[in-house]
Parts: C-alpha cells; structure tokens; sequence
C-alpha cells in the first residue's frame, strides 16, 4: 500500500493531503494571514514556515513523516516540459531557486519539502502536471514578432485530469483516443486543445478572454502606448494585467457571485462586464475547435466559475453547435497529483528526469531548426 503526501501551495495558502493509494485519509487548506506573510520579503524566506506548518498538520492528524511512501507537489513555474510526473532532483531545486527569476511562485515550496523528504526517508519525490507543461505544435507558437512565440502556461493539472475522468467515464474511452476543449475558469483561466492525449495548443489568460482578477488579451499598439505613457511603472502595468484587471478594474470586486447579486439587483453594467466574460470564454472555445476542424467530442467547463449557471448557460449556447458541453465544476489538483504519484509508484507511467527534460527544452520550444527560439530573424518565416 502506497501512502501519498500531495501538497499544491498558492500565496496565501497551503493545501495538502494525504492519500493511501487512491483513497484520501485527510485533506486540508492551511490558511496564512497577511500578518504572517508579511514578514517575508521573498518567497524562499517562507520554506521553514511552510514545511513547519504542513509537519504540524501532519502530525494532527496521526500522519507520521516515516510512514511515506511518496511526495508529490504541484511543483513551480519550471522551465517548458512534457505531462506527466518529472522526480524532484537538486538540478530541479537549483533551477526554482535561481537568483534571477523574477516571477517565482509559492508553488515551488512543495518541490522543496517534498525534496527534503526524499533526502531524509529515501522516497520518491516527484512533481506532476508542471505549471510549465507546453506541448503547443510548432505552428501554434509562431506570431507575427519573432521574439514574442506563443507558449502554454496554467493549469495543465486540472484541466488534463478533467479530460481523463471524462474520456473514461462518460465517453468510455481512452483519453488517447478523444479530442477534447477544456475551459479552466477561476480567478485566472486556461483554455486546452487535447488532441488524442496531447495538449497542441492553448488560449492563456493573457491573449485570451478577461477574468475576475485578470485583464486578458488587448490590443498590441494600444499597449505599448499605454506602457510608455509615463503614468505607470512596469510594476503597475503588470498588475493590470495579472490581479488588477478584469471584474476587480471594472466593478472592484473579484467574487463572480457578488457580480451575479450585483446583475440580479439590476446593475446593467455589471451584465455587460459577465456576459463580455463568458462571451470571451465561449469565442476562444470555438476559436480552438477550428485547430481539429471540429472534430471535439467533448467541451468541459471547469474550475470555480464553472459553479456559475449564468455563464456555464451562456457559453452552451455559443458552443453546443460544436460539441457537446460537460460541466465538471470545481478544482481537482489534489485528486489529480494523487492518481499521477499512483500511477508512477504502479509502474503505470514514467518517471522522468529533470535534467533530460531541461536538455531537450530549447529544442522543444525551436520553430525553425538552428535557430533559438525568439531570436528568430523575420526571413526565416517568410
């Protein structure tokens, strides 16, 4: 019997559970005040307090760090990677750790604990479904800007698990056998082409539709004046984007279910601003389904705006001509890095290695052979 820690941590929070193969003997979110976060200027500074936090929960609940058989954590924003399970190794830790990055996220945190309890008990360690997993076909990265390529970014993990458990329970087959559109939709969303197991291409939310806290995709020139205007900084900019944009700039808030008391009071902007949302959602569904020529057995509408029936009504009736739509509500990452560790500890899947990964990385994201990806000079697409 295997005995799983799972961990999938976010700013303010630290979610974890433990499972004994594929049943779950505790689930828990550890919340983190503003008071306690604020005493950290990065998010390295955070690791003892984390991993201190979850062995104390652990603890509370009769978990004994010794009786583990694996560790397996969202992981972090890693370079461009396959699906799949990937061991957390000290090139992995060196990597999330980098003095230079910019951009790292809480969710790195899990990598490490899980990777101090590799080193301590000698079990596996392992990410699944990375943040960074991009297996976008090489005409789908190319744009107009040679040093802009378009990449894939967000939630693989719910978004594929999704397509699993509807491939195998509704459709009854394999998910190598299905092509598949999967809406993530929460305060930051994703929308997925699978084409028979792969994800070959994407809508993220910064080229996409808008959402509760993020600005999605505008107009290239209207930008680019807008960041050189003099009246914002890059940081300020950026928060625009990713935080500040969406129902938060438009209607100071970023609970779609204040906005739907904010329409049923009869606020008729705060209609406009939702149904413009899931007018979005619904354009960049069908705008994916041209990719297979319509060839999609499934649309599914998932994460937590997906609770919503005002806009899970509204995108059916944009999108029903191309596919039938499921509504599989809610965040599965927990349930999801499980069955994934599950998987691997069977034997059922590979465990692949960071360091080979990190390798073919370059030529993963390569549109034209010889040439580095976003240095490509224009001739090369003409």
């Amino acid at each position: 019997m295997e005995r799983i820690l799972v961990m999938n941590l976010g700013s303010t929070s630290s979610k974890i559970a433990v499972y004994e193969d594929d049943k779950e003997l505790f689930s828990q979110t550890l919340r983190h005040s503003k008071e306690e976060m604020s005493a950290f200027d990065d998010v390295l500074e955070q690791f003892d307090f984390r991993k201190e936090k979850i062995y104390e929960a652990m603890k509370e609940h009769g978990i004994a760090l010794d009786s583990l058989t694996c560790a397996c954590s969202r992981g972090g924003n890693i370079l461009a990677c396959p699906h799949g399970a990937i061991g957390i190794d000290q090139a992995m830790i060196d990597y999330l750790t980098r003095p230079d990055d910019t951009s790292r996220h809480a969710s790195l945190l899990g990598s490490m604990v899980a990777f101090d309890l590799a080193g301590e008990f000698g079990i596996p360690a392992l990410i699944y479904d990375a943040i960074g997993t991009d297996e976008k076909q090489p005409v789908a990265r190319v744009s107009g800007v040679p040093e802009l390529p378009h990449f894939t970014v967000g939630h693989t993990l719910n978004t594929r698990a999704m397509a699993i458990k509807c491939a195998e329970e509704k459709l009854g087959k394999k998910f190598e056998e299905c092509n598949f559109i999967v809406a993530h939709l929460g305060g930051g969303s994703s929308i997925r082409l699978y084409k028979n197991g792969v994800n070959i291409d994407s809508v993220n939310d910064d080229d996409g539709n808008f959402t509760p806290e993020r600005g999605g995709g505008v107009g290239a020139k209207a930008l680019v004046d807008m960041c050189f205007s003099g009246k914002y900084s890059h940081k300020e900019m950026a928060r625009k984007f990713h935080g500040n944009g969406g129902f938060k700039a438009h209607l100071n808030t970023t609970d779609a279910m204040e906005v739907e008391k904010m329409i049923e009071d009869g606020d008729e902007y705060a209609k406009m601003i939702y149904d413009a949302m899931s007018y979005s959602i619904a354009k960049d569904i069908g705008k994916l389904a041209v990719v297979v020529s319509g060839d999609v057995d499934r649309i599914i509408l998932t994460g937590g705006i997906a609770r919503s029936d005002y806009v899970c009504d509204y995108i059916k009736k944009m999108v029903e001509f191309i596919a039938p739509v499921e509504v599989m509500a809610g965040e599965f990452e927990m349930e999801a890095l499980a069955a994934g560790a599950l998987r691997v500890l069977r034997g059922e899947e590979e465990l692949q290695d960071f360091g080979k990964i990190a390798e073919e990385s370059v030529d993963r994201l390569r549109i034209v052979p010889g040439v580095e990806p976003g240095t490509a000079p224009a001739k090369y697409f003409e």
